[in-house]
């Protein structure tokens, strides 16, 4: 039985959990992910992992949180005046902002907590500071074309 190798195609059913045992996503719902090897669609390491697997094989890859979504950073949490935010949704926590940084990029606001005057909005990813483990099984590879 062969192993995966850059460029192959294959399919997966994976889940991500944090260091603290908490699902943050899995296939069960979706179904099989596809992705190509070498594309960047998932961390290294887990592609790493993949080229050492078979078809069949189910394995645990722990990824610490500077390889995956960075340490979470306090000064990306900041306070909006609700004047500055768009008139069309009444702001709630959980909503998404996208905001523009000084050097032009886009970021993504996760609003946290809303007051009468302002939004306290969180800049990190929701995974900042979180070591991740991916349990992945490998079902099929389909060969590069």
């Amino acid at each position: 039985m062969q192993n995966a190798k850059q460029g192959d195609t294959v399919v997966i059913d994976y889940a991500v959990r944090t260091s603290k045992g908490t699902l943050v996503g899995d296939t069960t719902e979706t179904g099989p992910q596809e992705i190509k090897l070498g594309d960047g669609a998932i961390f290294p390491q887990v592609e790493e992992k993949i080229a050492d697997m078979k078809v069949g094989d189910q394995e645990t890859v722990s990824i610490e949180c500077n390889n995956a979504f960075g340490p979470r950073r306090e000064e990306m949490v900041i306070d909006i005046p609700r004047q500055n935010l768009p008139p069309e949704a009444e702001p709630q926590p959980g909503m998404t902002l996208q905001a523009q940084q000084a050097d032009g990029s886009a970021v993504t606001l996760y609003i946290v907590a809303v007051s009468d005057d302002s939004v306290k909005a969180d800049g990190n990813h929701p995974l900042a500071g979180e070591d991740l483990a991916f349990d992945v099984t490998l079902r099929e590879i389909k060969d590069a074309a």
